[in-house]
């Protein structure tokens, strides 16, 4: 059994108001009573150390409720991108590969329908002109299928030219990268490279196995969502990650000290610096009503726009997390050393949800002393 790298300290000598974190335990609270989402988990930690860890509800309604428990892994849905992401981090800090590399330079098929010149860096950043494109179910078991679907990409619009969210497409040519330069499977790299040296490998999982399925909270929306073995195993390397609040808080420990953890350092902290930079300036998401997003090579930083979504409108300008479409959020403060994870098992449809992150992470911001 992994050992978890963060040991247990309390709100004050964290340094934490516990007034806010009182509103948001009521908060959360009242969202379970309205059938908002049945269940979800939260983690705070600050310098190297778990100040809060708490799970509420049900992980599962149909066929019987399940109750949450601090076991459960939630999915992460996007949040997932940023694990895929650091992925290529180590590889960069190996020398294998540059952000300035042409994607095509270690996938030479990829450079087919006016591909040939994308870079790494304009694929992290979303900038890569190819937001529409997915792969089918057949390629979760076949990823020499995967490879031949990711390469056939077509363009959308001219690479580089605009910011628009890549939901499934960008974090796809990563795994395939990853795997061209490695030789592996992208969930093995993420898991012996990333998760397993953090001490998170019983919280954390990128394709999670037949045997620990039983952890999984199912997941709901509006529209059915897939809660199959089959759905849970991939690991899509955009969105089919799990994890627990505390796995996750304590991932983001790591980016906001630089890369280091636990006295493993898995990163420079030069390399976190630059990754979690503004790479996009105050260009406008097409996908995300024209919000400025601030786009990291993985995460998003808060910056200084009026607008911001899901880090807290009262955040330092260099918080940066990423979150979970309808139901989480992630997030740093090198500043102050904190880190925050709340995770939800229900996928809301905006306005609701971005409005409830701001809510949530304002109410942690405002606890930080």
């Amino acid at each position: 059994m992994p050992t978890y790298p963060l040991p247990p300290s309390d709100l004050k000598t964290l340094g934490f108001t516990a007034k806010p974190l009182e509103h948001l335990d009521t908060l959360i609270r009242g969202h379970i009573a309205e059938g908002r989402y049945p269940g979800a988990q939260i983690a705070l930690a600050r310098h190297g150390k778990l100040a809060l860890f708490r799970t509420y509800g049900r992980a599962k309604t149909q066929g019987g409720d399940v109750e949450a428990t601090d076991e459960s892994l939630f999915l992460l849905f996007s949040q997932t991108k940023v694990l895929t992401s650091s992925a290529v981090w180590t590889l960069v800090e190996e020398g294998k590969l540059s952000f300035m590399d042409k994607v095509a330079d270690h996938l030479p098929e990829f450079a087919v329908r006016g591909k040939g010149d994308i870079t790494l860096e304009q694929v992290m950043t979303h900038t890569g002109g190819f937001p529409g494109n997915n792969v089918t179910q057949a390629t979760w078991t076949d990823h020499a299928k995967m490879r031949a679907e990711v390469c056939d990409f077509s363009l959308n619009w001219t690479p580089g030219s605009r910011l628009q969210y890549h939901g499934q497409a960008a974090h796809l040519v990563q795994a395939m990268v990853i795997e061209a330069v490695t030789g592996q499977d992208y969930r093995d790299v993420i898991r012996t490279r990333v998760i397993e040296p953090l001490g998170l490998g019983n919280d954390i999982f990128v394709g999670v196995p037949r045997d620990l399925q039983h952890r999984c909270a199912d997941t709901y929306a509006p529209e059915p969502r897939d809660n199959s073995p089959e759905f849970r195993s991939a690991g899509l390397p955009s969105g089919g990650g799990f994890a627990t609040a505390r796995g996750m808080v304590a991932f983001y420990q790591m980016l906001g000290h630089g890369g280091t953890l636990g006295g493993v350092r898995l990163f420079s902290p030069r390399l976190i610096a630059y990754v979690s930079r503004n790479h996009t300036g105050e260009m406008g998401d097409h996908q995300m009503d024209g919000i400025p997003m601030h786009r990291g090579l993985g995460p998003h930083v808060r910056g200084e726009s009026d607008r911001i979504r899901g880090l807290g409108t009262i955040g330092a300008p260099v918080t940066f997390g990423h979150g979970g479409v309808g139901s989480s959020y992630s997030w740093a403060d090198p500043s102050s050393g904190v880190s925050f994870t709340y995770l939800t098992n229900f996928a809301s449809p905006d306005p609701w949800h971005s409005l409830r992150l701001d809510r949530v992470s304002n109410l942690v911001h405002a606890a930080i002393d």
